[in-house]
C-alpha cells in the first residue's frame, strides 16, 4: 500500500469516527432540547421520561437537590394546571465522552421572569437512549453583586 493510500484512508477513517461523535453528541442535545420544550409545554410524562431513573435535579435553592421522585413531586401540581416552565437555550457547549457513552454540558438559558440562567449537567447512554442523568439550574451572580448577595442570604436565614 502506498503512502499516499495510507494517509487517505486513515483521513477518512478519521473523518468517519468525528462525524459519529458529532451525531451522537448532537442525538445527546436533542434530548436536552426536548426537554426543555416538554417542560415548557407542561408535558410532564416527555419531560420526566427523559431522566435517568437515579437523576438528580439540584434547583436554585440550596434545598433543592432532588430524586426524580422528589422532583416530581415538587413540579406535578403546576403541570397538572397545564404550568410549565420555559427555559429558552441561548448558548450550548456540549461534551462527548471518548466511549460515547457519556455527554456534559453547560448552557445559558433565558427565562422571561429570571433573565439569563445557567443550566449544567450530564446524559449517560441508557439501551441506546440517552437520559439525564444530573441537571443543575443556577441564577448566575456578577462578581461585582456577589457580596451584596451573600449578605441578603445571611440576613434572610
Amino acid at each position: 500500500m502506498s503512502l499516499r493510500i495510507l494517509l487517505l484512508f486513515l483521513f477518512a477513517l478519521v473523518t468517519a469516527t468525528a462525524s459519529a461523535q458529532d451525531e451522537t453528541l448532537s442525538a445527546a442535545m436533542e434530548v436536552l432540547d426536548d426537554f426543555h420544550r416538554a417542560a415548557s409545554e407542561a408535558d410532564a410524562e416527555r419531560y420526566f421520561g427523559h431522566f435517568a431513573e437515579d437523576a438528580i435535579f439540584l434547583g436554585t435553592d440550596i434545598t433543592e437537590r432532588w430524586t426524580v421522585t422528589e422532583f416530581r413531586d415538587y413540579a406535578m401540581p403546576a403541570f397538572n394546571e397545564g404550568r410549565g416552565w420555559t427555559y429558552v437555550p441561548k448558548t450550548r457547549h456540549p461534551y462527548l465522552s471518548t466511549d460515547g457513552k457519556t455527554a456534559w454540558f453547560d448552557e445559558i438559558l433565558v427565562n422571561e421572569r429570571f433573565g439569563d440562567t445557567r443550566g449544567s449537567g450530564v446524559l449517560v447512554l441508557e439501551g441506546g437512549v440517552w437520559k439525564i442523568a444530573q441537571y443543575h439550574l443556577t441564577v448566575p451572580v456578577p462578581n461585582d453583586l456577589l457580596m451584596d448577595v451573600v449578605g441578603m442570604i445571611e440576613a434572610w436565614k
